[in-house]
């Protein structure tokens, strides 16, 4: 009998500070009419001086993930943690999720650096391994971004909150997880970038990105991979009854919808008050959605994503 991966479980975490456009306008020549309209971000949740951190974040959201599955810690085989921001070089945050959330099995545990394509990343790693024996993957995304955040550039400052989302895939005999797609272009990868500070003793890190470049390419990528990944499952634009889109400018969100013909009340948003939480985006939207009873089982889901790399997936799931 063949074995697919399915969800069965969802959790999400996000700090107690949130940061609102206008609480942002005293910081950075900016407003909140400005901030809405171009990227559709009203507030964001960030660390600031809290005692939260990447890994903090990935274990509650890890920890509320295992509790809806109804399972136990050391049911838990694999760790996939998607993240550009981990606390350490190393160990791994996966690592010490493991250790915190009191994992005592010795599974694998290992994180993916693909930006905000992390966890779509990390889900299609999840889903192999359940196709080859594995029972329960932990898979989670988990980002700190407002951390690298140079809070006198208004173009990217506006952009990011901080956050953690988290699925397990469970092994099925129903399909779950129908198609993953990924991709990448190393030809553009300082598009987006932070360097790393060992490089350059002294010297403030921020996060950099070429706007509109970023743009053109998310638009006409995500576009493509959308096509791509309908046509890879065998599916037409309309089986799809949800899109779960990376929450990074809501013009982009609206692109993606009009090219699969769905109305946006088809589309889980949370841009509004995250702003773009990263390789956090899509699952804290996933599990927005179903916490809120809008995403129901057995309706068809597609999740995109795109970021540094620069780094792009989706995945086509039946929850």
């Amino acid at each position: 009998m063949e074995t697919f991966s399915r969800i069965v479980g969802t959790g999400s975490y996000l700090p107690e500070k949130i940061l609102t456009n206008e609480e942002l306008a005293t910081i950075v020549d900016t407003n909140d009419e400005w901030i809405s309209k171009r990227v559709g971000v009203r507030a964001r949740h960030i660390i600031g001086e809290s005692n939260d951190t990447t890994t903090s974040m990935a274990v509650e959201a890890g920890r509320r993930a295992i509790e809806a599955a109804g399972l136990t810690p050391d049911d838990i085989e694999l760790i996939v943690v998607g993240t550009a921001t981990p606390d350490y070089y190393f160990p791994s945050t996966a690592c010490s999720v493991q250790k915190q959330l009191g994992i005592r099995n010795e599974c694998p545990a290992f994180d993916v650096n693909a930006a905000c394509s992390g966890f779509i990343y990390g889900l299609s790693i999840g889903d192999r391994y359940i196709k080859t024996g594995m029972k329960n993957v932990l898979v989670i995304g988990a980002e700190s971004l407002t951390q690298l955040v140079d809070w006198n550039d208004r173009s990217t400052c506006v952009l990011f909150g901080d956050g953690a989302g988290a699925v397990v895939l469970g092994a099925s005999d129903q399909p779950g997880v129908l198609k993953t797609i990924l991709h990448a272009e190393g030809g553009q990868d300082m598009a987006i970038h932070a360097k790393n500070p060992i490089w350059d003793p002294g010297k403030v890190v921020h996060l950099n990105m070429k706007g509109n470049e970023v743009f053109k390419s998310a638009v006409t990528k995500l576009g493509d991979i959308v096509e791509e990944t309908l046509g890879a499952a065998g599916m037409t634009k309309s089986d799809v009854d949800w899109l779960i889109p990376h929450q990074a400018n809501l013009r982009i969100i609206q692109a993606m919808a009009k090219r699969l013909d769905l109305p946006m009340e088809q589309v889980i948003l949370t841009i509004e008050g995250h702003g773009n939480t990263s390789a956090a985006s899509v699952p804290l939207a996933l599990d927005h959605g179903i916490r809120t009873g809008k995403i129901e089982r057995g309706q068809t889901v597609l999740l995109e994503a795109f970021g540094a790399g620069l780094s792009w997936g989706a995945a086509l799931i039946t929850y």
